[in-house]
């Protein structure tokens, strides 16, 4: 069958089509990684968007029940150059066709991906439309720059509808879930930590009833900004108990101390972006997966310090106050690109906690 993504600026790229039928609308972005589809597919930070891979062949491995990040997939649609019609893998438990087909996601390949990632490059993110329907273009263009299109408040619609936990032995962590992968909550786990994940408005107050030695802030999608209650709960809990933030968890940290953020002009979104830590010199290359950044020229008088920069594009990548248990970064530690060359920031987490707690 034949499908159709048409961008908002009129664009029409023609290839076939895979997964689900119908249409589906989303923000278009790119992800750069060689492998990690079926994650990338799960992620929450992806709600509301359709990604396109820039490696041409997906879906070499098939698809496990290892490695979702999440119940279910959230990206609008998915494309590439090429879906592997028969996948190869020991833990291969199905093809990715019909792993869209099975959530009703609409997949296009067949399409040049590089012509599409270098427009984005150029024009930025850009709304689109994936379809398998014989509509006029124009009609979909239309639709395309209407307002209101896109997802607002993505957070309230990917968080936990209610509080779970996960038992452990060692310090009890309460994680807000603005849609958290999977991986963060395995990272703390098998640090022996009692996690508590609690919806992503919870208040502050709640939070601290649970009696937390430290508070995680997860990744999410959307647009920090718009998240003022959260940002206000954040602000709160600063200086109460030690935090680590994430991704998203890491632009609310830093809007709660007064700096501010802003969109970048096509995303970072891959697993081989490099990034610098400043307090101990080194490189290490990291996932990533956002389209806010925080405003480095903002962070004076925050009471914040950079601690990590983007080696691409020298933007921010990480945080720490200079006063309270609190920091964080914007790429994704849990997702071992390295593969584990980000893991000690976990356990800089719990040496903050133990820091914290010692002798209270």
């Amino acid at each position: 069958m034949r499908a159709r993504l048409i961008l908002e600026d009129g664009t029409v790229f023609e290839g076939n089509a895979f997964g689900a039928e119908g249409e589906s609308f989303g923000e278009v972005v790119f992800n750069t990684g060689m492998t990690g589809y079926q994650e990338v597919l799960t992620d929450p930070s992806y709600y509301g968007q359709i990604v396109t891979m820039t490696f041409p062949l997906i879906g070499n491995y098939g698809v496990n029940v290892d490695d979702i990040e999440s119940n279910h997939p959230h990206v609008r649609g998915f494309v590439v150059r090429e879906w592997s019609t028969h996948p190869s893998n020991w833990r291969n438990m199905g093809s990715l066709d019909q792993y869209l087909k099975t959530n009703n996601i609409i997949g296009i390949e067949g399409i040049d991906t590089r012509m599409l990632t270098k427009k984005i490059r150029v024009h930025g993110t850009m709304a689109g439309v994936i379809t398998t329907q014989d509509l006029p273009v124009e009609e979909y263009v239309a639709k395309l720059n209407a307002s209101g299109l896109l997802p607002r408040d993505q957070v309230a619609q990917v968080t936990t509808k209610s509080t779970y936990r996960s038992p452990g032995k060692n310090r009890r962590i309460v994680a807000m879930d603005f849609g958290m992968k999977a991986g963060v909550l395995r990272s703390l786990v098998a640090r022996g930590c009692d996690v508590t994940v609690v919806p992503a408005h919870t208040s502050a107050e709640e939070i601290l009833n649970w009696k937390p030695h430290g508070v995680m802030l997860s990744n999410g999608p959307g647009d920090p900004a718009d998240l003022n209650e959260i940002i206000e709960t954040v602000r709160q809990l600063i200086g109460q108990v030690p935090i680590f933030g994430i991704c998203l968890g890491h632009q609310l940290i830093s809007l709660a101390c007064g700096a501010k953020t802003g969109s970048l002009k096509f995303g970072h979104r891959g697993a081989n972006h490099p990034v610098k830590d400043l307090l101990n010199g080194r490189c290490y290359i990291t996932s990533q997966n956002h389209g806010y950044v925080v405003l480095p020229e903002t962070l004076e008088g925050t009471g914040l310090e950079l601690t990590h920069i983007n080696q691409n594009d020298g933007s921010v990548e990480g945080v720490r106050h200079t006063e309270h248990p609190v920091f964080s970064v914007q790429y994704h530690p849990e997702a071992r690109p390295g593969p584990d060359d980000s893991d000690y920031l976990f356990d800089r987490f719990m040496e903050m906690i133990e820091d914290h707690w010692e002798g209270k």
